[in-house]
C-alpha cells in the first residue's frame, strides 16, 4: 500500500488524499491565525513523513512534515563552549571580533544542524545503542580512569563536579545519544578503503624524480623614465585605498605590578603555625598496592544468580588463601574485571577513598600479603589481596621552612596587590573621565603612551588584550577608564583613550614620492615578466640552453631531484613538479617568480619512483592516511546528502 502511494503521488490517489486533508487542516490553519507565537529558533528543520519522502512543502501537506527547532538557548550554549575552547587554544591571540563574525557563527550553527540531522537519520533508521556499548564507551574515557583502569568513584566525583552537576543516568543518556548519532557517519568513514593500484600510483607520484634546467633572470635595469603627472594621478586614484593613515590612539594608564611590591619578612611563630595548619600538605598519605578478582553481578540479576556469584567468590577466596596460591593466575582465569584481568587483577597503588566503600574499608584494614573476601560492592563480589603497603611520611619543619616562607610572602604580596587594585578601581569609577585622581589616590604614577595603531606599539601597547580594549567602540566613544586588564600574574593596568585619530586618506601631495616609486616598481615588474615570457617563448622553439646563450645567460641544472626536495628553493621546486610531465625528446618550459626574481625552467625528464623499494610499513601508513581522508570525504558527502532531504530555515537575525 505504502509503495503504491509513493509511486502514485502525482496521480489521482494523491489528489484524493489532499482533498481529505484540506477540511481538517483548514481548521488548524484558522486556529493558527487566531493565535500569536513568538519564534525563538535559530534554525528550523522540517522533515517529510517517512512514508512520503517526496511530499511537497506546500499547504496543507506541510502539516504532515515534522518540525525540529534548534532554539536560541542551545545555540548560545554552543557558542560559549566554542568561545571558551578557542580562547584556551589561542590565549592572548584570541580575537573576539573575528570570533563574533557572521561566518564563524554560521559555522557553529551548521555543526548544530548537522548533529540534529544525524539524530533524525538515526531515529528514522531505528538505530539503538545497547547498555553494554554505553558502558564500554564511558570506561574508555581517560578522565574516569585510575592507573589505566576505570574507577567508579572517580567517575561519579567528576560528574558531580560539573556545572551544573551531572548524574550518571543523565551522562549515560548523553553518551547513548552521541553514539547513536555518530553510528552511521562514523561507520561510513571507517568503511573507506584504498586499493593497491591507488597506493602504487600515489607512491610512484610521491617519489617521482625529474631532471631540470633553469635560468635565473637578472633583475631589470632601474626605471629612470619620466613619470608624468597624469600617470601619478591615475595611479593614486586606482590605489587610493593603499595610501591611508591608520587609525591611532594615545592612552593614559595606571599600572599595578605585584612584583614591584615589598612585603615584610615572616616571623618564626607564623611559619610554625602555618606548618601545623598544613601538616597534611607536607605528608604523603598511606598507599597500598592492591589486586582483586571480581565476580560481577548484574543489576537485574535474580536471587539465584546473586547467590551463585557469592558462592563462586567464596570458593575463589578460599583458593587464593591456600598456601602457595598464585593470585595473579586465579585473577587472569576468573576475574570479570576486563581492565585488570590481563594484569593478574593488579589495580596498582591506591589511596584511602580511592575505591568503592566496602572495597576501600577492607583493603585498608588488611595486612601486606593478606587475602580477604568475598567483599560486596555495586559491581559484584571481590576477592582482595594487599600486595604491599607504603606508609605515610611526614616532612619535617626545617625541610619545608623555605617553602612555607615563600608561600606566606607570596600570599601577603597577593593580598596587597588585590587591595591596591581594588582601591584603584574604586577611585577610577568615581572619576571615570580621568585617571589622574585615581593614580594620586593610590600613590601610583600616571603614565601615557605615544600614538599607536591597531598593529601595536611600545610598552603596554604591545599587549593584545590592551589593543583589543583600546580600540573597542566603548573606549573610543566614551573616553572613560577601562576595567582592569590583566597583563600577567599580579600585573594589572587601567587605561583610558586620551586621543583618537580615525583612519583617513592621505592627500596625493603627501604621498607623491611613494606613488612615483610604486609606478617605477610596477614598470620593473612588468619588464621582468616580459623578459621571462620572451625567454620562455624562445626556449620552447630552440631549447632553453640556446635561448639563454643568445641572451647571454647561463643555464644551471638540477638532475634527479625528488618531489618535495627544496632545490633550488621550495617555490621553484613546487613549480618544477606542478608542470606537466614532458614527452620523450620534448621538454616542458615555463616560468616561476621566486622572491621577486623570475626563473625560466625546462623539465627535461620525469621518472616514477621505484615502488619496489617501499617498505610494507610505509605502504600501510599511506593506506591509513588515504583511507582516513576518503572516509572523511564520504562522511561529508553523507551529511550533505542528508541536508538535501530536509527543508532548513536559518534565522540570520538571531545569530
Amino acid at each position: 500500500m505504502l509503495q503504491k502511494l509513493r509511486e502514485k503521488t502525482s496521480g489521482w490517489i494523491a489528489t484524493v488524499i489532499l482533498g481529505l486533508l484540506i477540511v481538517p487542516f483548514a481548521f488548524f490553519g484558522v486556529e493558527s491565525y487566531m493565535s500569536q507565537r513568538v519564534e525563538t529558533y535559530v534554525a528550523r528543520i522540517a522533515q517529510p513523513p517517512a512514508w512520503w519522502p517526496s511530499a511537497p512543502r506546500v499547504w496543507p501537506v506541510t502539516y504532515l512534515w515534522s518540525i525540529h527547532d534548534i532554539d536560541a538557548q542551545a545555540y548560545r550554549e554552543r557558542v560559549e563552549i566554542a568561545r571558551a575552547n578557542l580562547r584556551e587554544q589561542q590565549g592572548d591571540n584570541f580575537d573576539p571580533k573575528a570570533f563574533e563574525s557572521v561566518e564563524n557563527k554560521r559555522k557553529i550553527l551548521d555543526a548544530l544542524i548537522d548533529e540534529q540531522l544525524m539524530k533524525l537519520a538515526a531515529d528514522r533508521d531505528g538505530i539503538a545503542i545497547s547498555d553494554d556499548e554505553v558502558r564500554k564507551a564511558i570506561q574508555k574515557f581517560p578522565d574516569f580512569q585510575v592507573d589505566g583502569a576505570f574507577n567508579a568513584d572517580r567517575y561519579q566525583l567528576l560528574l558531580a563536579s560539573q556545572n551544573p552537576p551531572l548524574t550518571p543516568r543523565g551522562f549515560e543518556a548523553r553518551i547513548r545519544d552521541s553514539l547513536k548519532n555518530e553510528l552511521i557517519p562514523a561507520g561510513i568513514a571507517r568503511s573507506a578503503f584504498v586499493t593497491d593500484a591507488e597506493i602504487d600510483r600515489l607512491m610512484r607520484l610521491l617519489g617521482e624524480h625529474r631532471d631540470i634546467s633553469f635560468v635565473a633572470l637578472p633583475a631589470p635595469a632601474a626605471d629612470t623614465a619620466e613619470v608624468t603627472p597624469a600617470q601619478i594621478d591615475a595611479w593614486y586614484k586606482a590605489h587610493k585605498g593603499e595610501y591611508r593613515r591608520p587609525e591611532t590612539v594615545r592612552l593614559e594608564y595606571v599600572e599595578v605590578d605585584g612584583a614591584a611590591m615589598t612585603v615584610a619578612p615572616v616571623d618564626e611563630a607564623t611559619l610554625r603555625k602555618r606548618y601545623q595548619e598544613q601538616s597534611a600538605k607536607y605528608s604523603s598519605a598511606e598507599k597500598r598496592e592492591v589486586s582483586h578478582i571480581l565476580v560481577a553481578v548484574a543489576a537485574n540479576a535474580s536471587a539465584a544468580e546473586k547467590k551463585a556469584a557469592e558462592a563462586k567468590a567464596a570458593k575463589l577466596a578460599a583458593e587464593a588463601k591456600a598456601p602457595g596460591a598464585d593470585f595473579a593466575a586465579l585473577a587472569r582465569a576468573n576475574s570479570d574485571d576486563t581492565g585488570s584481568k590481563a594484569n593478574g587483577g593488579d589495580l596498582g597503588w591506591i589511596g584511602k577513598g580511592g575505591m568503592p566503600g566496602a572495597f576501600d574499608e577492607a583493603a585498608f584494614a588488611m595486612q601486606a600479603g593478606e587475602v580477604r573476601g568475598p567483599v560486596k560492592t555495586d559491581f559484584g563480589w571481590h576477592v582482595i589481596k594487599v600486595n604491599e603497603i607504603r606508609a605515610a611520611v611526614q616532612r619535617p619543619f626545617e625541610e619545608v621552612r623555605a617553602e612555607l616562607e615563600k608561600e606566606l610572602q607570596e600570599g601577603s604580596r597577593e593580598r596587597a596587590f588585590n587591595e591596591l587594585t581594588g582601591k584603584l578601581v574604586d577611585a577610577a569609577y568615581k572619576t571615570p573621565t580621568s585617571l589622574e585622581p585615581a593614580a594620586k589616590a593610590v600613590g601610583l604614577p600616571l603614565q601615557s603612551t605615544p600614538a599607536f595603531s591597531r598593529a601595536g606599539g611600545p610598552g603596554i601597547a604591545s599587549d593584545q588584550k590592551v589593543l583589543r580594549v583600546a580600540f573597542s567602540d566603548t573606549m573610543l566613544q566614551d573616553g572613560t577608564a577601562s576595567d582592569p586588564i590583566e597583563l600577567g600574574p599580579e600585573r594589572t593596568v587601567l587605561i583610558r583613550v586620551i586621543d583618537h585619530v580615525p583612519e583617513q586618506a592621505l592627500p596625493l601631495a603627501q604621498v607623491r614620492d611613494a606613488v612615483v616609486a610604486e609606478i617605477r616598481a610596477d614598470r620593473q615588474r612588468k619588464a621582468a615578466e616580459a623578459a621571462a615570457d620572451a625567454l620562455v617563448k624562445a626556449a620552447r622553439t630552440q631549447g632553453l640552453a640556446a635561448a639563454a646563450a643568445a641572451s647571454g645567460m647561463a643555464v644551471a641544472e638540477a638532475n634527479d631531484i625528488r618531489r618535495g626536495a627544496p632545490v633550488p628553493s621550495p617555490q621553484a621546486a613546487e613549480a618544477f613538479f606542478n608542470a606537466p610531465r614532458p614527452q620523450p625528446g620534448q621538454a616542458v618550459v615555463d616560468k616561476v617568480l621566486v622572491n621577486g626574481q623570475y626563473m625560466v625552467f625546462a623539465v627535461r625528464a620525469a621518472r616514477d619512483a621505484d615502488i619496489g623499494q617501499v617498505t610494507p610499513q610505509e605502504r600501510d601508513g599511506l593506506r591509513r592516511q588515504l583511507a582516513t581522508a576518503h572516509g572523511m570525504q564520504a562522511q561529508d558527502a553523507f551529511v550533505r546528502a542528508a541536508r538535501a532531504k530536509y527543508d532548513i530555515q536559518v534565522a540570520e537575525d538571531r545569530l
